[in-house]
């Protein structure tokens, strides 16, 4: 099966020209948000374009009227050069306010599709998470609307030369018709060059952005592996996979900067000279017949360079364009992807008060045609503690995560309080149904934020109680701080079981009617093993409990034990009545004490 890089890296390869303009107008329609800030920019290079046809202008007037004459006096020549160069100051303040205008409509546009992506990966189901590396996640994130901004500051360039180009053009008209259409013949010249361009980035741009995106997820998985990394002495092979992909992104954009050498600035300055060249010759034929004036020689020149100078910066931006591309295609891949959270009756007013779990002939598979679980049938009544056994990938772990509506069920009915789970609302679903897992994550900041999970309404008194009665408070109470004791991220100062009896605390806090243990007791170091256990027992008591249980001695008191093997429910009842039925069970724990044993 391929994974979520795989699919689109081929999509982007096929990407049409009419995707392109898809994803162009997806993109203006953030930019549209922020339209104010993006008008005040293109006023401003209007302006910005009719002072740099006045200015020439101005100068020229000078040169053919005034410099030429020797009775002109000091007076004069200072009061153009104050008028001139309070035509300059008013030209860099416009200059400024255009740049200023857009700059801000572009991070704002950021800013939002940032903002909307952080929100969507929170919409998406695990089954996203599953098959996409998380480095690739990052890179869309961050990596991607970063490179927005250059797209979006190409299209400010875009339009200044646009502007710039028709303002420049006419005045060149108004000085010589014939120099002015030659000038123009260029533009066709540049035209096809930009085809060009865009021909030979494109692909190179779609590599760039994918092995962009693997280097990250290469660094990903190194720093979240770093131990077992240097515990099985394999640096050099993750080093040597790292500058595979280093090596990969550096080829594509070495060639990336012989295309942008060979067909971006240089060539739009070899036009310039060319131009150049021909208006020169053109007013030295015309002097030769009649006398061409200093002036109109350095206006004609002048409106000439405003005429390519803009077409200077857009080819310079030029490369930003194919990657903007991209990266906005990637970014829309994210928006559009369906792989939502299971749904709920978001609007019910259904409470779970009881806690009865019953699953009806329940059958779920993560990839299409593979179930995983399949038929489950089973129903725990309100404080019974149920647990499940089973080797491996026998289905144990999938029963709780549809529990818990990471995923979406396929067949049968999954029923809390006889009312079915989908009836409730996602808010009612999180606050009654109480998860901990094998490895507790604790996030930066003190203890007593993790227990309360930033939940303001949750007292310091609630949270202390939380930790009394999961038997936490006796090691934060020997903490500098107490319960505001610094974590650091995920909790490493703490031992797994300080940080497992801090996940029960954060739990508990909520008083859940439904308590979900994932192999809660798995890890857990011999000197906090007695707090754990009495934190369990505490914990379970007046709630429904659902085990996953690793060591069969932990789930000997549960009311029913399900053996599943294949994803399927092999085996059901006590402790006692799976010793006396001699089957699978009973090999599993006469294995477990054979071991501990010895």
């Amino acid at each position: 099966m391929k994974n979520e890089n795989e699919k689109t890296l081929e999509e982007i390869h096929s990407l049409t020209r009419k995707d392109q303009r898809q994803v162009l107008k997806r993109l203006f329609k953030f930019a549209w948000l922020f339209k104010k800030q993006f008008g005040i920019a293109i006023v401003f290079a209007i302006l910005l374009s009719v002072v740099n046809v006045l200015l020439p202008r101005m100068l020229q007037f000078y040169m053919d009227h005034y410099l030429t004459d020797q009775s002109t006096g000091v007076r004069l020549i200072i009061s153009f050069a104050i008028l001139y160069a309070l035509g300059t100051i008013i030209k860099a303040i416009v200059q400024f306010i255009e740049e200023f205008a857009f700059a801000m409509g572009a991070e704002r546009t950021l800013e939002k599709i940032r903002s909307r992506l952080f929100h969507k990966l929170h919409t998406l189901g695990l089954n996203y998470f599953d098959v996409t590396p998380a480095g690739s996640i990052v890179s869309r994130v961050t990596n991607d609307t970063k490179t927005l901004y250059n797209f979006w500051t190409l299209f400010l360039m875009i339009i200044v030369a646009f502007f710039a180009m028709v303002s420049a053009f006419i005045a060149m008209m108004s000085v010589n018709k014939t120099l002015a259409l030659l000038t123009a013949l260029f533009v066709i010249v540049l035209y096809f060059l930009v085809w060009l361009y865009q021909k030979l980035s494109f692909k190179i741009y779609q590599n760039l952005r994918e092995f962009l995106s693997q280097i990250n997820t290469k660094l990903n998985e190194s720093l979240m592996g770093i131990s077992i990394i240097q515990q099985f002495g394999q640096q050099k092979r993750m080093t040597a996979e790292f500058e595979d992909r280093n090596n990969a992104y550096f080829g594509m954009r070495n060639k990336m900067i012989n295309v942008n050498a060979f067909l971006l600035y240089p060539t739009i300055s070899l036009m310039f000279i060319l131009a150049e060249v021909v208006s020169l010759s053109g007013f030295g034929w015309d002097s030769m017949h009649f006398l061409v004036q200093a002036g109109v020689i350095y206006a004609f020149l002048s409106y000439q360079q405003n005429f390519f100078n803009p077409l200077s910066d857009v080819m310079n931006y030029m490369s930003f364009f194919q990657d903007g591309l991209v990266a906005g295609f990637r970014i829309m891949k994210l928006f559009d992807n369906q792989t939502t959270a299971p749904k709920q009756l978001e609007n019910s007013t259904e409470e779970i008060t009881q806690g009865k779990i019953e699953f009806r002939h329940v059958t779920f598979s993560y990839e299409p045609g593979k179930p995983v679980l399949k038929d489950i049938s089973f129903t725990v009544q309100p404080g019974q503690t149920v647990a499940f056994v089973g080797h491996t990938g026998s289905g144990k772990s999938s029963i709780i995560n549809l529990l818990l509506r990471f995923y979406e069920f396929g067949e049968g009915q999954i029923l809390i309080d006889d009312y079915d789970i989908r009836d409730y609302s996602t808010k009612e679903l999180r606050k009654k149904l109480g998860l901990v897992i094998q490895e507790p994550y604790l996030f930066y900041g003190d203890i007593a934020k993790n227990i309360r999970m930033f939940d303001d309404s949750i007292t310091d008194q609630q949270v202390e109680q939380a930790g009394k009665f999961v038997d936490a408070d006796n090691f934060i109470q020997q903490l500098p701080g107490k319960y505001h004791a610094k974590v650091s991220e995920r909790g490493a100062s703490f031992s797994t079981g300080q940080r497992q009896l801090i996940s029960f605390a954060r739990t508990i806090v909520r008083n859940p009617k439904v308590l979900i243990l994932d192999e809660a007791t798995a890890n857990i170091d011999p000197q906090t093993e007695q707090s754990i256990t009495n934190g369990l027992h505490k914990m379970r008591d007046d709630r429904t409990t659902i085990a996953i249980a690793h060591r069969l001695s932990t789930v000997q008191d549960a009311d029913l034990i399900l053996v599943l093997n294949k994803g399927r429910i092999i085996e059901r009842g006590t402790h006692q009545e799976l010793l006396k039925l001699g089957g699978h069970y009973a090999e599993l724990y006469e294995l477990q004490n054979n071991n501990e044993e010895k």
